[in-house]
């Protein structure tokens, strides 16, 4: 098993700053400094510079503050070649044999190059802005039966589904997907394990000190075993990586001198208004507090304190963070998906810093010369 390592598309706009100015800015018509519309010239650059670099694939986003996932990524697969889209969408928005459909299309479209970020949803009134008013556990209830019908019309023969949340009479995709789409989901809950370790091929968790997700990783492990499955396992996080520690640490001092107590109280209240679990999780490794916030070894909560989602990082110099992603390998992790403010120039910084480094130790498939495509790597099987 070696380190299979993916970007993010900052569909809701980039910059220099950890602020959410959607959700926590202030909301006077001001504009931060470095704000850089997620335009699709923008787009464009990130996802050529993640494949130049040797990332397998990127992932996109879903919900209110971003541009949809579907349609920004089917337009910047005609900008590369080889570069994968971890889709996120929502399964309560869309009938699950129209989303089947979708994905076999967009497989044909782009020659295989699609995954799936499967997202229930953990914000009762995020979802309630797309009409969507099912409390926490019935919407993974419906995920359950919603990934059912997926799997059943990816057959390629009428397929019948009656469950409480969709009823199928011959649900039907006439050409099926090839490859099928990998399926990448995430969740906290009593509620997400059973589902993941029925329909997960991938199991996603965001980035908590390396016991707490070994202890995560062995539940759903457990439970996949039951199912008589298999899952594997990636983690999501943010990357500030830079030639000394010294200097990626004073990076990420400087994204705080950006935080006001004001904004990070803010978010901090909007924030514990979720449902989610693994939101909660996430809220417990700084308490919103500045103080402590190198919760393990070069893991960093900085980025949790004011945004929802992925709010650790990891922050040292490249061998250091290599250090880190080694140690979470060794527990399981295989995919590793990554972002950085401004997420240009950190895809930089990690591709030609620690990329290398991974690839030293024999733990990348492929590496990627100056100015080159990638090449194999010997080892780290």
């Amino acid at each position: 098993m070696t380190v299979r390592p993916h970007w993010f598309l900052p569909t809701g706009g980039d910059g220099r700053t950890l602020v959410d100015r959607h959700a926590y800015g202030p909301n006077d018509g001001r504009r931060a400094a470095g704000v850089r519309a997620p335009d699709i010239e923008y787009l464009a650059q990130i996802a050529k510079a993640a494949e130049h670099l040797g990332f397998e694939a990127v992932l996109t986003p879903t919900g209110t503050w971003c541009e949809d996932a579907w349609l920004t990524t089917a337009a910047l697969a005609q900008h590369t070649e080889r570069l994968k889209f971890l889709v996120a969408f929502r399964p309560g928005l869309l009938s699950p044999t129209l989303a089947a459909q979708m994905a076999a299309t967009y497989q044909r479209v782009t020659r295989g190059r699609l995954l799936l970020n499967v997202v229930t949803g953990g914000d009762s009134a995020e979802q309630q802005r797309f009409g969507d008013h099912l409390d926490h556990d019935r919407r993974y209830e419906r995920t359950d039966e919603f990934l059912s019908v997926v799997r059943g019309v990816w057959r390629g023969e009428p397929y019948d589904f009656d469950g409480r949340h969709y009823q199928v009479r011959g649900g039907l995709t006439a050409l099926p997907p090839d490859p099928v789409p990998q399926l990448f989901f995430g969740g906290s809950s009593p509620a997400a394990g059973p589902v993941a370790a029925r329909h997960a091929d991938v199991y996603l968790t965001w980035g908590e000190p390396p016991a707490r997700v070994k202890e995560k990783a062995d539940w759903i492990r457990s439970l996949a075993e039951r199912e008589g499955r298999e899952v594997r396992f990636g983690i999501r996080l943010h990357t500030l990586s830079r030639d000394s520690s010294a200097e990626a640490w004073s990076t990420a001092n400087r994204l705080l001198d950006d935080l006001d107590s004001g904004t990070i109280a803010a978010a901090q209240a909007a924030l514990g208004r979720s449902e989610s679990v693994g939101q909660r999780r996430m809220l417990e490794l700084h308490g919103g507090s500045r103080d402590r916030l190198e919760i393990h070894p070069n893991l960093w909560a900085g980025v949790g304190l004011v945004r929802g989602g992925a709010g650790t990082a990891l922050v040292g110099s490249h061998a250091q963070v290599a250090d880190l992603i080694e140690e979470y390998h060794a527990l399981g992790i295989e995919h590793f998906v990554l972002s950085g403010y401004p997420h240009l120039e950190e895809a930089y910084w990690f591709g030609e810093g620690v990329l290398p480094e991974l690839a030293a130790r024999g733990l990348l498939e492929r590496a990627v010369p100056d100015g080159g495509a990638p090449l194999p790597v010997a080892g780290g099987r």
